[in-house]
């Protein structure tokens, strides 16, 4: 009896190594999705890294240009784990101040209140926050105002637009809803106002705002890219994940304006570590591109972008993209400064 049973197992072990061999074969057999070629970029700057390291910590940027001094403007980035950044072109650290668990970041202008940048914030994770400050241009810091009102769940994604005098705020929570927001900056502390609410099925990451007229686009990290016309409740999904040019997560999303109507629309293909570029009016797919290794390091798992056009100085003549960074090597997560126009050259815009 002891020897069937010591057969036994010992043929109950065999199945079993011989079941682990055939999963193992499979899974290596398994490969990553990947998208289209892009094509490569390298970048001109890169910030120094943020505070909290070996960590998911930096996130999304976003840019105030300067007018006056165009290669004095600043990057606004956020450490996830601590608070927010704010760097000069060259990628050095200008200041920092402890907000706690920002995600996503976004800035206006406002004819009122001056420069008024805005992140999502994450302390409570049963009720999103919007966390509020006022840039000082002239000492590139921030001072803050007070938090308002983000909606039930987890604050996640962040948009702004400056509609005439109406500062405008969207708040995506993490479960799929999307909050439109008008922000009083007129009392002491700083108050939201609900002016719609809207849904995707699932995860959300980025969200911009088409300056021109309020189209909202959102990332489903999943899915692909939703757009909601103004005012809308109900959005379509305009750009899915097709692992030809997005490979999901979808992540960050930026946009460019041209004319009444045209610009581009980026996103962070984060899947493999690339770009995906869009032609507006109707988010027609034109390329992709990447951040590959020159000066500086490259990019890899992208979550947050910013893209903005105009004179950046001598290195960003015709525009700035601002990608975070991460695995910046053996340093924490930073963000990398690449030329507009050296990514429009590369996709032959």
């Amino acid at each position: 009896m002891d020897d069937e049973i010591r057969r036994s197992g010992e043929l109950l072990m065999r199945k079993v190594a011989i079941i682990l061999s055939l999963a193992t074969a499979l899974a290596g057999c398994a490969t990553t999705p990947t998208g289209l070629p892009p094509v490569a970029v390298t970048a001109s700057a890169e910030t120094v890294p943020v505070g909290t390291a070996n960590a998911d910590a930096a996130d999304d940027p976003a840019v105030w240009h300067n007018a006056a001094n165009p290669a004095a403007s600043l990057v606004i980035g956020t450490d996830k784990k601590a608070g927010l950044h704010v760097y000069g072109l060259d990628g050095a650290s200008k200041s920092f101040v402890a907000a706690g668990l920002v995600n996503n970041v976004a800035l206006v202008e406002t004819p009122g209140h001056g420069v008024i940048v805005a992140a999502s914030n994450r302390d409570n994770p049963v009720r999103a926050a919007i966390s509020i400050y006022r840039l000082d241009t002239d000492r590139a810091e921030l001072n803050f105002l007070g938090k308002a009102d983000g909606g039930e769940g987890e604050g996640y994604g962040f948009c702004m637009w400056q509609k005439g005098d109406e500062t405008r705020a969207y708040s995506a929570l993490k479960h799929g809803t999307v909050i439109e927001y008008r922000l009083d900056l007129s009392q002491a502390a700083p108050r939201s106002e609900k002016l719609r609410e809207m849904a995707i099925p699932t995860q959300i990451e980025g969200c911009v705002v088409d300056p021109r007229d309020g189209t909202l686009y959102v990332g489903e990290e999943a899915g692909g890219i939703w757009r909601f016309a103004p005012d809308e409740t109900q959005g379509e999904i305009v750009a899915a994940v097709d692992n030809r040019y997005l490979v999901a997560d979808v992540e960050g999303l930026a946009l460019v304006t041209d004319g009444a109507d045209g610009g581009n629309l980026v996103a962070s293909s984060q899947g493999d570590n690339a770009y995906a570029v869009f032609s507006l009016p109707d988010v027609t797919p034109i390329g992709r591109f990447r951040v590959a290794e020159g000066q500086f390091g490259s990019t890899e798992e992208t979550d947050g972008i910013e893209l903005v056009a105009g004179n950046y100085g001598p290195d960003f003549p015709e525009g700035l993209f601002v990608a975070q960074d991460g695995q910046n090597g053996a340093e924490a997560q930073n963000f990398k400064l690449v030329s507009w126009k050296a990514i429009k050259d590369a996709l032959g815009i």
